[in-house]
């Protein structure tokens, strides 16, 4: 057993849905315009292009439930709901008929996204950390296993704010489906148990104001409601 020089970090955890036990995470990583109507809005060429990755803190995971708090420094939050993937193994170079094996089970979340840090990096060729990586920037619904939901490759996705309907769409409109994006990523890094896959975003993405309440899910998967707490 380890001595460390300062209290060790509790280790980042998601609730599972009917169980006391919590699955771990270990890292985050979100896919970029993965529905062809959002790369439109976010003014690209929804082709399909190879899938490019950013990541999360694996402590920006925070339940989707009760009160999230607004984050510093923007003016422009914006909502991306996503499909949760969780990991419960992994490796390197995973072909696409064996991607699925890999799935634990599924979940609901929200890519919460500065959006006018977003474009000045853009603007700028800067990194997108801090628009996307910030506290509290991925709440994610209690997790299913994979037993219980199957490997949804359909299905409605949707996010209303104060009872409004601004995202809606169908995991089956996603440019690339979950196996290919496990296989496609599993290239660049060696995935394991733990990690965590934001899958995109549907259209419809836009700003969120404190005092916002949200509701989101994706049928068939889980459901969240939580609301966007004052500065």
């Amino acid at each position: 057993m380890s001595d460390f020089v300062i209290t060790a970090p509790t280790a980042p955890s998601v609730a599972v849905a009917g169980s006391a036990a919590r699955f771990p995470v270990r890292r985050v990583f979100c896919v970029g315009r993965n529905y062809a109507a959002h790369a439109r809005e976010m003014g690209s060429d929804p082709s399909r292009e190879p899938p490019f990755f950013f990541t999360k803190p694996a402590d920006a995971v925070v339940p989707a439930e009760g009160a999230v708090p607004y984050p510093p420094m923007t003016q422009d939050l914006h909502h991306e709901v996503e499909l949760v993937v969780a990991l419960g193994a992994g490796g390197a170079n995973v072909a696409v008929e064996d991607a699925l094996s890999l799935v634990w089970g599924y979940g609901v979340g929200l890519d919460l996204t500065r959006r006018d840090l977003q474009a000045v990096a853009k603007d700028a060729g800067r990194p997108w950390d801090m628009a996307k990586g910030f506290d509290a920037s991925a709440p994610c619904s209690a997790l299913r296993p994979a037993s219980e939901t199957g490997h949804p490759a359909a299905g409605r996705i949707w996010l209303e704010v104060n009872g409004q309907v601004k995202q809606q769409g169908d995991l089956n409109e996603m440019i690339w489906p979950v196996a290919d994006v496990i296989s496609y990523l599993s290239r660049f890094v060696t995935l394991a148990a733990g990690d965590l896959i934001y899958s995109g975003t549907p259209s419809g993405v836009g700003a969120l104001q404190p005092g916002d309440r949200v509701r989101g899910g994706v049928d068939g998967v889980a459901t969240f409601e939580l609301e966007i707490a004052p500065r």
